[in-house]
């Protein structure tokens, strides 16, 4: 039986702070961000827990998650 579970690779998406992660953003970004420290962001993370993105919305993380063929999961 073939389903999207057992075809798709499984990734997470979990809320975080954006000060808890402002530094790796900027660093990356090579800019400042303008998120306020307390504002929720939505991290990607494969199913090894390595982040693959940062998202702004967590419809916009699953919508992302679904494009590159991945089954999202939420988690808290």
């Amino acid at each position: 039986m073939n389903t999207e579970a057992t075809t798709k690779k499984v990734c997470y998406v979990r809320p975080v702070r954006a000060g808890d992660v402002r530094d790796e953003i900027e660093r990356e970004a090579d800019k400042d961000i303008t998120f306020a420290d307390d504002a929720v962001l939505y991290a990607l993370h494969a199913a090894d827990g390595a982040r693959i993105a940062l998202m702004s919305d967590r419809a916009i993380a699953f919508a992302a998650a679904k494009q590159h063929e991945m089954m999202p999961v939420s988690v808290h």
